[in-house]
């Protein structure tokens, strides 16, 4: 199997009803990440997973619709397509990148004999 993003549309009616889903999602073996989003109410599920089987368990709790199946680096890609243009740099204010300014301490060491008066072991 390989990994897909799964898009399912549920008719959830409460907040229990939500959390029973999503547990139950979760429960199936290969599932890496799971988003819901409450406006449209549309479940995502990426991972390697048996969708007819992850289907019949939702449909068990609530109404599912399965919207669509795809390659999850396909909505990456497409995602960051989206992103590329809301990106403006202003003329005033330029990057330098990711600059690291470390900080370096010497310590001169100090000897035994420098200091006879100390006591070491105390």
């Amino acid at each position: 199997m390989e990994k897909k993003k799964i898009v399912l549309k549920l008719e959830l009616h409460n907040e229990k009803t939500k959390q029973k889903a999503m547990k139950t999602v979760c429960s199936n073996l290969g599932v890496e990440s799971v988003s819901m989003d409450m406006k449209e109410k549309k479940l995502t599920v990426v991972g390697e997973v048996d969708i007819a089987n992850m289907v019949e368990q939702l449909r068990k709790l609530c109404h599912t619709d399965l919207v669509s199946v795809g390659s999850p680096v396909e909505s990456a890609e497409k995602q960051k397509k989206k992103e590329q243009p809301k990106e403006k740099k202003d003329s005033n204010h330029e990057s330098y990148g990711n600059a690291a300014y470390t900080t370096i301490y010497y310590y001169d060491p100090v000897h035994v004999e420098e200091y006879p008066s100390d006591c070491i072991i105390c």
